[in-house]
């Protein structure tokens, strides 16, 4: 095992490399970058992009002044950014130096890498912040919604599908599963405004709070006021992730019982007379359970990631997925690529987890002789 997972180790480095340069390459040639936003912003005489400009004195005048202040005599009609005819091309020039864009595409990039091997994820272009601040100051966000709705999913869900693979094709299976796929049926954001509407003092009760994860007055509480004040605040935007995630993870639990309950060694068990608890929790559970534990990693990190954008602008929760979003949108390249080499180190991290509790579930599973 030790073999494994160091071959495992040194494989994340490649992963990584790999998946940061196809990344890499895919935004560079998107349009719309940095500069040609800051470009349109100045053609538009938006003052308060281009305040944060620094050197470029475009912060302390009107926005006519900014403008001709960088306004040449046409010198910029070649060139490369769209919008930039009539800009002087020195000022183009300090755009791009400022931004990073003066060196080779290849320098950049394994500039950026050497920067972020030592966790060095530089300033975010428009929040004059650096990038593994704001990280930390989401990630509660993001893990409050993550951790819980996973814990929810799987608490439910395993001993859900058990009882269904136990009661095959009885009436509690067939409800049952019409229930799931229902709720899966149902878009997260969907139920989401559903809630609101029920419980948030949207049309009928006012139990729950709209926005926020925490009250103004959170720090004046007491610890036990400050448990349920945030289990107050997560209640609706964790039951709007969950309700559409048990229906997966049920029916996989169902079909890995059902695949193990059939299985000769279940009968040999029964045969020798022990109680059907016995055999289904001493016998079955550890090998039905692989296949979910195998899916644990794909299934929090989607939950992490991936599913809490529109819950978190429906209930005004400032996470990660609302940072990935407002910086893919804004070409907001070090939090873009800072937040992309985190998440996926750590998802990467999370797979070997998964793969050592394999082990610890069944001892009789050895990665080291697998050819």
């Amino acid at each position: 095992m030790g073999q494994y997972i160091l071959k495992r180790l040194l494989l994340i480095f490649p992963t990584l490399f790999g998946i940061m340069l196809i990344n890499f390459l895919l935004v560079q040639a998107a349009p719309g970058g940095p500069v040609e936003q800051v470009i349109a912003k100045l053609q538009g005489l938006s003052v308060d992009s281009t305040a944060r400009i620094s050197g470029s004195g475009l912060s302390e005048t009107g926005p006519q002044h900014a403008y001709n202040q960088v306004a040449g005599s046409g010198s910029g009609a070649n060139s490369k950014y769209r919008g930039a005819q009539g800009l002087d091309p020195d000022f183009i020039a300090e755009l791009e130096k400022q931004f990073g864009f003066d060196k080779p595409l290849h320098e950049r990039f394994f500039l950026m890498m050497g920067n972020y091997l030592t966790f060095d994820f530089g300033d975010s272009y428009y929040r004059d912040t650096p990038v593994t601040q704001l990280i930390l100051e989401k990630l509660p966000v993001s893990i409050s919604l993550g951790l819980w709705s996973t814990l929810i999913i799987y608490l439910v869900s395993i001993p859900l599908g058990i009882k269904k693979a136990v009661k095959d094709g009885q009436p509690f299976d067939i409800w049952s599963s019409g229930v799931v796929f229902v709720g899966y049926a149902i878009p997260s954001f969907m139920f989401a405004i559903l809630l609101i509407i029920l419980f948030s003092g949207g049309r009928y009760l006012d139990l729950f709070p709209l926005r926020g994860l925490t009250s103004d007055n959170f720090e004046s509480l007491s610890m036990i006021g400050k448990i349920f004040d945030y289990l107050w605040h997560i209640t609706l935007p964790v039951a709007a992730m969950v309700v559409s995630g048990f229906a997966g993870l049920t029916m996989l639990t169902k079909n890995s019982f059902l695949d193990e309950i059939g299985k000769n060694y279940v009968m040999t068990a029964r045969s020798k007379g022990l109680t059907e608890k016995k055999v289904l929790y001493g016998h079955v559970f550890r090998n039905a359970m692989l296949i979910v534990i195998a899916g644990f990693p794909s299934a929090f990190i989607s939950i992490f990631f991936t599913g809490s954008l529109l819950i978190e602008i429906i209930f005004s929760l400032d996470g990660l997925g609302l940072l990935g979003f407002e910086s893919t949108i804004n070409r907001d390249y070090p939090v873009v690529f800072g937040t992309l080499f985190f998440f996926t180190l750590l998802g990467l991290v999370i797979k070997i987890v998964s793969d050592i509790t394999y082990v610890l579930v069944d001892p009789r599973i050895d990665f080291d002789k697998r050819g």
